[in-house]
């Protein structure tokens, strides 16, 4: 079963430096029917102007996973931590039994596009980290990458739950499968472009709910840049 989630009903906010669109309940947007799929909690498409971002705030027990699109993040934890992430990396947060971090668009001329993910750990009170790596969905398109995984393989970065999260970038025409482990669930959150999942069209913002399926087919209609999560 495949359940569509179009883009144009998602949650949405607007603070002038902020455009945010949310797949699930998040902030001021509540909708009962979109509190998460499994383990993910949160899936926020934002846009933040030049020279603003978020300042310090606080996490707690959440996985959170950032992957940028367009521009470039500046990130600041209370770990001493202190980086840029841009399109072609991917960073993770485990904020655990509590972190601060401030996120501000790194450009003061380029606005910034980015996927921002909260993952449900398996378990509370985790010690706080944080972890950056890079992402070959630019350098080697038409494959489907692993970028989060329980164990970290294949040089993706280590989230506390039993996910798999990876990413495409295909152009017009190509093709990609993935196969679904019995009692395990899928959510496909295109990014950009347009592609069909199992005869299902989807375009940018559409995310898609799987569950009793078995594979997963995924063509793209037009270049298209997706992520799919394999899910208890």
């Amino acid at each position: 079963m495949i359940t569509i989630r179009p883009s144009d009903q998602r949650g949405t906010a607007s603070f002038g430096w902020l455009d945010a669109r949310h797949s699930f309940s998040f902030g001021h947007y509540h909708d009962p029917e979109h509190m998460g799929f499994r383990a993910l909690r949160v899936i926020n498409e934002d846009r933040i102007a030049p020279g603003t971002g978020f300042d310090a705030h606080g996490h707690r027990d959440m996985e959170i996973i950032t992957y940028v699109l367009d521009g470039a993040l500046e990130h600041k934890d209370n770990l001493g931590n202190g980086s840029v992430v841009r399109p072609g990396e991917i960073q993770r947060m485990t904020a655990g039994s509590g972190i601060a971090h401030s996120e501000h668009n790194h450009s003061r001329r380029a606005p910034l596009h980015l996927l921002q993910i909260w993952i449900q750990p398996e378990s509370e009170g985790l010690e706080p980290g944080y972890e950056q790596r890079p992402v070959p969905t630019e350098t080697t398109p038409g494959v489907l990458h692993l970028i989060a995984d329980r164990d970290g393989r294949d040089g993706s970065v280590t989230v506390h739950q039993d996910v798999r999260l990876y990413a495409a970038r295909l152009d017009a025409g190509d093709a990609v499968s993935h196969d679904l482990d019995a009692g395990r669930h899928a959510w496909l959150q295109v990014a950009r472009g347009a592609l069909t999942l199992n005869g299902n069209p989807m375009r940018e913002g559409d995310g898609a709910a799987v569950s009793d399926e078995t594979r997963l087919d995924i063509a793209a209609d037009e270049a298209a840049e997706f992520l799919l999560f394999d899910l208890v």
